[in-house]
């Protein structure tokens, strides 16, 4: 697992984010869970034209995505605007779409990445034996295509998606415990 951190976590609110597969959805709940914290699904905030084109094996376009990584960055800035931690999930692919939701949080609060990597071999089997989502693993390719990793400079805590989804969130609260211990101290 690799972080890096920038400021400190008042109410952070994190964002957990890597392409269809990864285990966005069910991570973010079980952090939500342990945390006590509000969850957002991101997907939920796509409008009806997007969930449309995706089911139809069409890849969203930028022009696309602008206007939910808005209603997103909209999430992100209630909760840190009136003090409260949150959980969103978002594929954030590129650095200009991380620029967005990062850009949200209030002074003193805190936007964390949480992505969830791993090999196209294991999110295509994971995507392959799903049944419940709008997003058909042919855009897997296109999703990875797009994916920009992160920066040094992004707040981010990167994780391999290999280990059960219980112990990947235990590995992202004990990074938060460091980061809440970190900040403490100063």
């Amino acid at each position: 697992m690799a972080s890096q951190t920038t400021g400190r976590a008042h109410h952070p609110v994190l964002v957990v984010m890597g392409v269809s597969g990864s285990g966005k959805s069910t991570v973010a709940g079980i952090l939500a869970g342990a945390l006590k914290w509000d969850l957002q699904e991101g997907d939920d905030l796509h409008p009806d034209a997007n969930v449309a084109k995706m089911a139809a094996g069409e890849p969203l376009t930028d022009e696309d995505r602008w206007p939910w990584l808005e209603v997103i960055a909209e999430w992100i800035t209630d909760h840190t605007s009136t003090g409260r931690s949150g959980i969103v999930t978002c594929s954030a692919l590129k650095r200009s779409y991380r620029n967005v939701l990062s850009a949200a949080s209030e002074e003193g609060a805190e936007v964390i990445f949480v992505h969830l990597a791993g090999t196209k071999d294991r999110i295509s089997g994971r995507l392959n034996a799903r049944m419940d989502h709008f997003m058909p693993s042919s855009l897997l390719d296109t999703q990875i295509s797009t994916l920009e990793p992160l920066g040094e400079d992004e707040n981010s805590i990167v994780v391999d998606i290999g280990p059960p989804p219980t112990k990947i969130a235990e590995q992202v609260l004990v990074e938060l415990e460091k980061r809440a211990g970190m900040s403490e101290s100063h």
